[in-house]
């Protein structure tokens, strides 16, 4: 009788852990479709190097003061790849931030 005891209560243990391992699948399945529903975020539109703010520029990472300085002394840029060929930044550094800056030309109006 205890054998037949013990069996059972073993056959209820394995049954509810099971049953709590579907849960918690479910659970983590759930969840997941409401991490994809978050928006991805906002594309920031590339810096113009002719007029950004020196604080602009040091909010870009890999430029600091001292490059955020030379960038606005060296200015006007026709291209962005002036700051490499003017040595305003490194090819390294440069090559880091182009695809978040950009030249403009004023508008001849």
């Amino acid at each position: 009788m205890k054998l037949t005891a013990i069996f059972v209560a073993s056959l209820v243990t394995s049954a509810l852990f099971g049953m709590s391992q579907v849960w918690v699948e479910s659970a983590e399945t759930t969840k997941k479709p409401a991490a994809e529903t978050q928006k991805a975020p906002a594309k920031t539109e590339p810096l113009d190097i002719n007029t950004a703010s020196i604080d602009e520029l040091k909010a870009i990472r890999g430029i600091g003061d001292a490059n955020a300085k030379k960038i606005i002394d060296g200015r006007p840029y026709k291209r962005r790849n002036e700051l490499v060929t003017k040595k305003i930044l490194p090819q390294e550094t440069f090559d880091k931030v182009k695809n978040q800056i950009v030249a403009k030309q004023p508008s001849k109006s």
